[in-house]
């Protein structure tokens, strides 16, 4: 019977994209720190927007086959700013303010509609809820959270920053579970990507998996084998509520 949802963060608990204000701002936002920190850098928006996006290139090729997540400093020192000349000294002691004020402004960011009566459904069937989240900052996850009103709900918040381990590796899955003190088969995990958040459970053995599209589903789930399922999909983050209220309801009856 299931006793725990845990959930995906960007694209799921949250409606996410980015477009060319928010790649402009961000870089913008970059710029600002380094000013801020004495670091005087003569480059304009289009070009530090260019150079940004080839830093997270580098960084890309070396997540992407090891799902490996990296510290904010060894991302931004060794991969992203070097493009601006920068090195892993010089950014160590900002890289954090760095990482979070991208993932605020890098993407735009907004609670999907329903979340709330969600999860205080899920919160009067006495289920145990989480996040399990990519993320390149330590800290955003737990701040936007305690933004949207949304922390106390819970009782565990694992993130690839943390943890060093990107879905669908099973690593940050085993930290989450011994986290929140779950088995794996009573588990059921929503979130918007199959690569990562149906493909990663799966294996891990999860008693249901939810898929929720979003604007970023397409650009993640490229090559994704086709017989890869949920067990279900849906298109309002309020079902998942009412659907696994009669599964736990028909699994007492069947006792």
């Amino acid at each position: 019977m299931i006793d725990t949802v845990l959930f995906d963060m960007g694209g799921t608990l949250e409606d996410i994209y980015t477009d060319d204000a928010s790649r402009a701002a961000s870089a913008e936002g970059v710029l600002r720190i380094l000013r801020e920190k004495g670091i005087a850098v003569d480059m304009d928006i289009p070009t530090a927007v260019k150079k940004l996006a080839d830093g997270w290139d580098n960084y890309a090729a070396y997540r992407a086959p090891t799902n490996r997540e990296l510290k904010p400093e060894e991302i931004w020192g060794n991969y992203v700013l070097p493009e601006f000349g920068l090195d892993f000294e010089t950014v160590k002691p900002f890289a954090e303010e760095l990482a979070h004020m991208w993932e605020i402004t890098y993407y735009h960011r907004s609670l999907r509609p329903g979340v709330v009566e969600m999860l205080e459904g899920l919160k009067s069937l006495g289920l145990k809820l989480g996040v399990i989240s990519n993320t390149a900052s330590l800290y955003q996850v737990f701040w936007i959270l305690k933004e949207y009103g949304i922390r106390d709900y819970f009782q565990d918040v694992t993130l690839s920053s943390v943890t060093g381990y990107r879905k669908p590796d099973p690593n940050i899955f085993r930290v989450s579970l011994h986290q929140i003190q779950s088995d794996p088969a009573t588990c059921a995990y929503v979130g918007d990507t199959f690569s990562r958040d149906v493909i990663g459970p799966q294996r891990m053995g999860f008693g249901v998996t939810f898929h929720i599209h979003s604007h970023l589903t397409a650009s993640r789930d490229k090559d994704v084998p086709k017989d890869v399922k949920p067990t279900y999909s849906i298109t309002d983050i309020y079902e998942v509520y009412p659907i696994l209220k009669q599964q736990i309801l028909q699994e007492k009856q069947a006792i």
